[in-house]
């Protein structure tokens, strides 16, 4: 997996102006998922649902700097205790430290090949250190492709594919690149230095009828004259194509060590790149920043060359890896195994995906601070609740770029009510501890039940791992029968 590259950055998903061969032929080669999304558009939460099988709200990592909750199990907990070899290398951000990590391999992980930004930083000098963290080391003389810490994880990874092969294994990889600083040797360091990425129509949206939190973000960006902007980010496209030398030199040992391998691409989250005036990632769903690169290579299983407009979410990828080794499905998880439409990419395994926003980061006072947003998205229409503001509907075959708000039009109130009330039951079904009557009671919605501070009058206990104690009953002391009702 990369960091902060969205299906906006890929040649197979459109853009071979960003030159990357290798994911391309990855995907030439399986499926490509062109409704794919992050459960949450930030780094760490982002992968928090990515290796607990758990979203953000649920398993405690909800922001940037916040650890998992204690009792939260990772794929690389659960498939160890199965017998299978797990490895991580690279960019982990889900011990609660600081952007680099605090250099320590998690439980379930093999410590021989843990290697995260600190380990990385540890190799350096004070001097190299400084040079690691300036976009301006690409320049004068530039940086060797060796001192990158994309490079270093490629060579772990490779090696351990060469001593490894005939294991069971889960190998992780995970590059920080292309995030800033955007280090790239040459011959990509200068590749892009006259490049201007086209423009769509949505850079120029006023954002009227948005909410108000987007307005805030844009901005000066919001009375800028859009005929007169250039997407220009040199440095980034460069790691881009960087990267995805490196994703090549990985894959050529796969298909030296382990050819049969599944092997599966993604990244966290997106860029905006001023689209709806907007840059980075943060509190929207909007495709830019929420849709995700997912490349599936399965060989004698998944089909080659093809494409699905399926939702799927980074939810479903421990149930995916648990039902790929044989393991039996756990109820505490929240996603759903893809083993089924990667066999056959026209069978739907959800039927809507959702996506979060809480906290950019704990340590951080910028980005916005406290967001909360829901989302869910059924592969066409898309609906956010944004809490503290004003909420969106978007029709994703008749809008892609997202410029038409729908929420108030009466002809779309059966579709955006439908979504909202598959929200709702998402919401009370993972437990999400934001829950409450104000999610319901939106302004557009006529239909809702009277506030009251019994909300439902359900209770939802946590299903427990297997080999927990059962949870208790406040009522009885004794074992609860459900999960989930009325206390």
């Amino acid at each position: 997996m990369t960091d902060t590259q969205g299906t906006n950055m890929l040649g197979c998903y459109g853009h071979p102006e960003l030159r990357t061969p290798r994911l391309d032929r990855l995907a030439a080669q399986g499926i490509r998922f062109d409704r794919a999304y992050t459960c949450q558009p930030v780094c760490g939460p982002a992968r928090s649902a990515l290796f607990t099988g758990q979203f953000p709200h649920t398993c405690g990592s909800w922001a940037n700097s916040m650890p998992l909750g204690a009792i939260t199990r990772t794929i690389g907990q659960r498939l160890h205790a199965a017998g299978i070899h797990t490895a991580y290398i690279g960019k982990w951000h889900l011990d609660g430290s600081d952007y680099f990590g605090a250099g320590q391999c998690p439980d379930g992980w093999d410590p021989a090949y843990w290697y995260d930004m600190r380990n990385y930083l540890a190799e350096l000098s004070p001097e190299e250190r400084l040079l690691s963290r300036k976009v301006e080391a690409n320049r004068n003389p530039g940086v060797q492709r060796e001192f990158t810490f994309a490079h270093r994880c490629s060579n772990r990874a490779i090696d351990f594919l060469g001593r490894h092969n005939t294991e069971d294994f889960l190998l992780v990889l995970s590059y920080d690149e292309p995030h800033g600083p955007f280090l790239a040797p040459e011959p990509y360091a200068s590749m892009f230095r006259d490049f201007t990425y086209p423009k769509k129509a949505n850079v120029a949206d006023p954002l009227t009828g948005k909410p108000e939190h987007q307005r805030v973000w844009a901005g000066s960006a919001l009375t800028a004259d859009a005929a007169k902007m250039e997407i220009r980010a040199p440095d980034y496209f460069a790691c881009n194509a960087f990267v995805d030398d490196e994703i090549g030199r990985v894959l050529d040992a796969i298909d030296r060590f382990a050819p049969e391998a599944l092997v599966v691409f993604t990244s966290d989250h997106g860029d905006l790149l001023g689209s709806h005036r907007l840059w980075n990632k943060g509190p929207v769903a909007y495709e830019e920043a929420a849709n995700i690169p997912f490349i599936v290579r399965w060989p004698g299983q998944a089909p080659a060359g093809a494409a699905s407009r399926l939702p799927i979410s980074h939810i479903d990828v421990v149930p995916t890896l648990l039902d790929y080794f044989g393991q039996a499905p756990l109820s505490m998880l929240e996603g759903s195994s893809l083993l089924p439409c990667l066999r056959d990419p026209d069978v739907r395994v959800n039927d809507a995906v959702f996506i979060e926003f809480g906290r950019y980061e704990t340590d951080h006072d910028g980005f916005g601070g406290l967001q909360l947003m829901r989302a869910v998205c059924d592969g066409r229409f898309k609906l956010v609740i944004n809490l503290l503001t004003s909420d969106e509907l978007y029709d994703l075959d008749r809008d892609p770029e997202e410029m038409t708000n729908l929420i108030a039009d009466p002809d779309s109130a059966a579709v955006r009510d439908r979504l909202h009330d598959k929200l709702l039951d998402w919401m009370n079904r993972t437990r999400d501890p934001f829950r409450g009557y104000y999610w319901e009671r939106r302004p557009w919605r006529t239909d809702t039940h009277p506030a009251t501070w019994a909300c439902s009058g359900m209770t939802r206990q946590r299903v427990v791992e297997p080999g927990e104690p059962q949870q208790l009953d406040y009522n009885t002391g004794l074992e609860i029968r459900e999960t989930t009702r009325i206390k």
